[in-house]
């Protein structure tokens, strides 16, 4: 997997658009109607931006999903339960200052302010398959750091297991929230495994652009090779802990979500399969790959699990 990092460049330091536009034109084809690049052709791009100091895409030959799509598309509950729902209320929450609580088994507790956190780390682009649950896809350019490169800094104790990350709850900002079929703030988790994986992302843009509120603006969790609902959207806490954090699916409904949410094709959700996927924007159906495609990096973290089981 080939990813360049870009030098110096802070996660508020992202791309104008219009020199965006510019410097990947493709890009703006791309968001207009969908057009795929060749693996040849992708690459050729990654080493033209490497050339020039930027963040290269990772190499991969899926055709990226149009920006209009992935900013008018989306799960994020609290902002509305409809897939335009979130587009539509984002304009409530307010993105700066943004603070977050870091607590529990770390060496360095405290409330940090979002670009002090970030800030030692240089800022990645990557394109991942971004899969949901209920069947349908999207692949994305995200721009952000590794979280394991953060855990380094902030310096978990040797009794920490697993690392739990708190959504904002201000039910103004997040009109969702006033809704009370969940039991708000939403929690997700990983295992510390898992969130120091090379391939695990703190996501502050997308398309070379700062996140938009309806993608989980201005920090979300991106973790490629699991289901969606796994990427903790406007992070205000995380959590380093002992014990697996109970994840708020797996609260809600544990008969049909667990706690790892590993894409597993072989393994039905209870109420649809999930042996194949729709790419948004496209219309045929292709095979669901296990980890998402990403087995080859990541399976051996659940080596030895039933995954039939621990879903």
């Amino acid at each position: 997997m080939l990813i360049r990092r870009a030098p110096d460049l802070r996660a508020a330091d992202v791309t104008d658009e219009s020199l965006y536009q510019n410097r990947r034109g493709f890009l703006a084809g791309l968001a207009a109607a969908g057009v795929a690049l060749t693996l040849g052709e992708r690459r050729a791009l990654a080493q033209g931006l490497a050339r020039e100091g930027g963040a290269a895409l990772r190499g991969d030959d899926d055709p990226l999903t149009p920006f209009e799509t992935v900013t008018t598309y989306n799960n994020f509950y609290e902002l509305g339960t409809g897939k335009d729902d979130p587009a539509r209320n984002a304009g409530t929450l307010r993105l700066a200052p943004w603070k977050v609580r870091v607590e529990g088994e770390v060496a360095k507790p405290g409330d940090y302010d979002l670009e002090d956190l970030l800030r030692p780390h240089r800022a990645e682009e990557r394109v991942y398959r971004h899969r949901c649950v209920e069947a349908w896809s999207m692949v994305i350019p995200w721009l952000g750091v590794p979280l394991k490169d953060v855990i380094a800094r902030l310096e978990p104790t040797g009794r920490a297991r697993f690392v739990e990350f708190t959504t904002l709850l201000d039910p103004v900002q997040l009109p969702g929230q006033k809704s009370r079929s969940f039991p708000w703030p939403y929690v997700e988790g990983l295992r510390l495994d898992e969130a120091r994986h090379p391939l695990t992302l703190l996501a502050t843009g997308l398309y070379g652009k700062s996140l938009l509120g309806q993608n989980g603006a201005p920090i979300r969790l991106v973790v490629p090779w699991k289901y969606g609902f796994k990427g903790g959207k406007s992070i205000v806490k995380i959590r380093f802990t002992t014990s697996q954090p109970a994840n708020t699916w797996a609260v809600i409904a544990p008969d049909e979500y667990g706690f790892y949410a590993n894409v597993n094709p072989a393994v039905d959700h209870p109420r649809w399969s999930q042996a194949r996927e729709r790419r948004l924007g496209e219309y045929f159906k292709r095979k669901t790959l296990p980890f998402n495609g990403y087995a080859d990096q990541v399976a051996g973290l659940y080596a030895g699990m039933d995954l039939a089981r621990d879903y």
